[in-house]
C-alpha cells in the first residue's frame, strides 16, 4: 500500500512540474529572485539586529540602515545575478539604479497605503493583512525590475 502511495505521489509531482502554467512561473529567474530575496531579508533583519545588539544603535536609525543596505543588495544581486542588466557606461548604469530605487519608493509607497486599507477595512487579522500586501509588493518589484529598472539582452530596443 505504501509503495502504491509513495508512486502515485511521484506521479502527481511529475505532473505539475511537466505543467506548462508551472515551468512558465518557476523559471530560473524568478528562483533566483526568491532566493535573492530571501538573502536580502537576511542581511535587512540581520544588519538591524547586529546593529542594535552590539553597537547600541538607536532602533529607528538601524532600521535606516538596514533598509539601504538590503535595497543595495538588492539592486546589486537583481542587477547582476538575476536579470542579467546590459546597461554600459555611468549614464545608463546611473539611469538603471534611479529606475530601480523609483520601483522600490513605488513599491513602499503602495505597501504602505494598501496596508493601511486593508488593517482598517478588511476584517481579517493583521498579520495575515501585512502578509497579502508583502506578497503583492514582491510580485510587482519582480516585474518592475524585470520590465522597468533594467536593460536586459532579452527586452525589445526602443
Amino acid at each position: 500500500m505504501e509503495k502504491i502511495e509513495k508512486k502515485s505521489n511521484n506521479n502527481f509531482c511529475k505532473k505539475i512540474m511537466e505543467n506548462k502554467l508551472v515551468k512558465k512561473i518557476f523559471t530560473k529567474e524568478v528562483i533566483l529572485y526568491a532566493l535573492f530575496g530571501v538573502l536580502t531579508t537576511v542581511i535587512n533583519i540581520g544588519s538591524f539586529s547586529i546593529m542594535t545588539k552590539f553597537f547600541n544603535i538607536n532602533e529607528n536609525l538601524a532600521n535606516n540602515i538596514a533598509i539601504v543596505l538590503a535595497v543595495l543588495v538588492a539592486y546589486i544581486t537583481n542587477k547582476d545575478l538575476v536579470f542579467h542588466s546590459q546597461a554600459n557606461g555611468f549614464g545608463e548604469k546611473f539611469i538603471e539604479f534611479c529606475r530601480f530605487i523609483l520601483g522600490r519608493l513605488a513599491t513602499m509607497f503602495i505597501e504602505s497605503i494598501g496596508g493601511s486599507l486593508l488593517f482598517k477595512y478588511v476584517p481579517i487579522p493583521f498579520i495575515v493583512s501585512k502578509c497579502i500586501i508583502t506578497v503583492i509588493v514582491i510580485i510587482l518589484n519582480f516585474f518592475i525590475s524585470k520590465f522597468f529598472a533594467f536593460k536586459t539582452s532579452n527586452k525589445e530596443e526602443n
